[in-house]
């Protein structure tokens, strides 16, 4: 207890609020800074939480909870939509100012803010709205930074208080159960108990105490307090009072006392510090004072009364006795998974604050991928991939990771090279995890039936389960890239995505050139409805399907420039029989894939964000077609060449032609016939040739050679 002053009295001092921030208010923030606010730094609408002090030993703390901030879905400037009438949780509004700079927040102006908070709260009384929801006389202020990469939050609580000078003093503070008669604390507790338990009052934390002749006591809204005068009652004014100090009111107090002295123009005030014991009021640890309200002469007209001078305000919160913030740091206390997927989705997310704020990350990172070839490429890609948030990936490969994998391809390991190799694509997936857990990665081992590589009638149940495979993969999938080393093993993936209308990216590399395209669409008249699903090719009930080329404006396949079909073009049985070792080997330059395999993933984030899709026209960085500045990623172009021997890149355009993958005539035969249509296109080089019509277009050209020896050369 303070000093005595003249007239007998002590200085009213109040123990201040202390408040606590749940983990989950500092996630809900995050989440609507990225997802939603950026770099807009208005205040928020917030509210906050507390209770009446419920054992003798610990205050209540002033709490923040997730859902003291708004949902992501709701409106920036709405209120927090918090249900009423929870005895434990009495709804406070306040105000937040989250910065976007550590300096802007050492920057802010405290006082100013929290002089703006006084004058919500004395504008509140004199208009009367502090009668009709007391809550608005505990309003708070919370500025913070938050540092999004260490998960470190920086904050400061403000509870505004209306000063009165000269101070407030306090007459004969005792335990409430000292201060009533038995029958009136028996009433009273019988009444502050209804008060709580009811759904209407519950969370309303300032009220009347009205005991009458007989000690008969009631619980009255402020409201009522003029009803409550005569009679011979006793009127107390009580308030939820979360401290325990059996000498100090609770900081609620301050803010009271001054509506009372505004209001109802009263210098001497009987108040109720309510006080509970296991959900029940205990009137040994509430307390009963009376407060004495000194205002000087000529004060009450043009201060306390009047609206336009509002009182000085104290409230900012003291940190160890020290008017500092604080620092609460939850990197630690996360689980490393979510930690994980919240810092590899934070570069991405705040690419949407100011450069792309159209960025479809939802679609981007549910889109399911199927990488063909788990080597250079596939390795890169699939990095590449995770970067850009896609969270579901397959990869497919057949072969080990050899001693010389590693240092060209990033998934891999020395221990990947150890006891005759891993399974690349079981390796690749295991490593996809343990650089982000949160991905959804699996590795199919199985090699790709080529063309031009013939098998004995043993292997071909075996064949034809994995082109069944391989093509229910293709069906199960959003997206495919064929990254696979050798020109007959593109064949069959090409065929199958056309088939099921997939968005599909290849990349093939060279010594030190590389090339990177989107396939078109396939051969149909239909409309562009990229979620109809193909019948299944190799169903022995199969209907067959009319198609014909959409016209020379859909885009073509990595066949469509081809003469000749894919096969084994160095020997005509296996494909590494023979071959000198450069030949059986990817020989590029080193820092190739990794421009190939970025430049595919971009070009598949592209189709993603094209309001086309896969119907998407080419579009050249030269081109007269200004539509494509309109796109977020800017254009979308089918293929790029690059080289690195000129250090040059081009993007080019080649539409379909009757090619031995994705033209009409090749399709519609693979869903006619499925499985014999498979044998004879793998086992005899010449019948996709035949097929299409390339061998007479080689025959015709041929001639056309033959008959350019009768001229004679100079």
């Amino acid at each position: 207890m303070a000093k005595q002053d003249q007239s007998g009295g002590y200085i009213l001092q109040f123990a201040p609020f202390q408040s606590f921030v749940d983990e989950g208010f500092w996630h809900r923030l995050s989440s609507l800074k990225l997802n939603k606010l950026g770099i807009d730094d208005s205040p928020i609408p917030v509210t906050g939480f507390y209770a009446p002090c419920s054992h003798s030993q610990v205050s209540n703390h002033f709490t923040l909870l997730s859902e003291s901030l708004p949902s992501n879905e709701s409106e920036q400037c709405s209120v927090p939509a918090i249900p009423r009438s929870n005895r434990n949780r009495c709804s406070v509004p306040g105000i937040l100012y989250n910065t976007n700079t550590l300096e802007a927040y050492h920057a802010l102006d405290k006082k100013s803010l929290l002089k703006e908070e006084a004058k919500k709260i004395w504008e509140d009384i004199h208009t009367g709205k502090a009668v009709e929801d007391s809550a608005v006389l505990s309003r708070f202020l919370l500025i913070s930074f938050a540092d999004l990469k260490k998960w470190s939050f920086q904050y400061w609580f403000a509870f505004p208080a209306l000063v009165f000078d000269p101070p407030a003093t306090v007459v004969g503070l005792k335990p409430a159960s000292q201060w009533f008669t038995l029958e009136e604390a028996d009433s009273v507790s019988a009444a502050c108990n209804d008060w709580r338990n009811s759904n209407l009052t519950a969370d309303i934390p300032f009220f009347l105490v009205c005991i009458a002749s007989n000690s008969h006591a009631t619980i009255r809204h402020l409201k009522d307090w003029e009803t409550c005068q005569g009679y011979g009652q006793k009127v107390l004014f009580g308030f939820y009072d979360p401290c325990h100090f059996p000498n100090n009111p609770g900081w609620p107090l301050r803010n009271f006392l001054a509506l009372i002295c505004s209001r109802w123009n009263l210098k001497t005030v009987h108040f109720l510090c309510y006080r509970e014991n296991r959900g029940f009021a205990d009137l040994g640890l509430s307390l009963v004072g009376e407060a004495v309200i000194t205002v000087p002469q000529g004060r009450v007209t043009e201060g306390w009364r009047d609206l336009l001078r509002v009182p000085n305000a104290v409230g900012w919160e003291l940190n160890k006795g020290r008017h500092i913030s604080r620092v609460i740091n939850l990197a630690k206390s996360m689980d490393p998974t979510m930690l994980a997927i919240s810092a590899a989705d934070l570069n991405l997310k705040l690419m949407r604050w100011r450069a792309l704020p159209s960025l479809k990350l939802d679609k981007v990172s549910s889109t399911k991928c199927l990488l063909l070839g788990a080597g250079t490429l596939g390795c890169q890609v699939a990095r590449m991939l995770m970067a850009w948030g896609v969270r579901k990936i397959t990869l497919l490969d057949h072969g080990r990771v050899a001693m010389s994998n590693p240092v060209r391809q990033s998934l891999y390991t020395l221990d990947n090279c150890l006891n005759g190799g891993d399974f690349k694509a079981m390796a690749a997936v295991k490593s996809l995890k343990e650089i982000f857990p949160a991905m959804e990665a699996e590795g199919v081992v199985m090699a790709i039936p080529m063309p031009g590589h013939p098998v004995s009638s043993q292997e071909e149940e075996s064949m034809l389960e994995d082109c069944r495979r391989l093509h229910e993969l293709v069906d199960s999938h959003d997206a495919v890239f064929i990254l696979t080393d050798t020109k007959e093993s593109r064949w069959l993936p090409a065929l199958l995505c056309a088939n099921a209308n997939k968005i599909t990216i290849t990349a093939a590399l060279g010594f030190d050139s590389f090339l990177v395209m989107r396939h078109g669409p396939r051969p149909l008249n239909s409309t562009h409805d990229l979620k109809a699903e193909p019948e299944n090719a190799l169903s022995a009930d199969m209907d067959s399907l009319a198609m014909a080329d959409s016209g020379a404006e859909r885009l073509g396949c990595y066949f469509c420039s081809d003469v000749v079909a894919p096969t084994d073009f160095i020997y005509s049985v296996q494909s590494t029989a023979d071959r000198t070792l450069d030949q059986q080997c990817t020989v590029t330059r080193p820092g190739l894939a990794p421009i190939a395999s970025s430049l595919a993933v971009e070009l598949f984030v592209d189709i993603l964000h094209h309001p086309n899709g896969i119907f998407a026209d080419c579009e050249i960085a030269d081109s007269s077609n200004s539509g494509s500045s309109e796109q977020p990623l800017g254009i979308l172009p089918h293929q790029i060449r690059g080289s690195l021997h000129e250090f040059s890149q081009t993007t080019l355009v080649g539409h379909a032609s009757n090619c031995t993958a994705c033209c009409s005539t090749v399709v519609t035969e693979y869903r006619k016939r499925g499985k014999e249509f498979l044998l004879q296109a793998i086992n005899h080089p010449s019948y996709l040739e035949d097929l299409t019509g390339l061998t007479e277009f080689i025959y015709n050209e041929t001639d056309d050679n033959d008959d350019d020896d009768d001229f004679v050369k100079l």
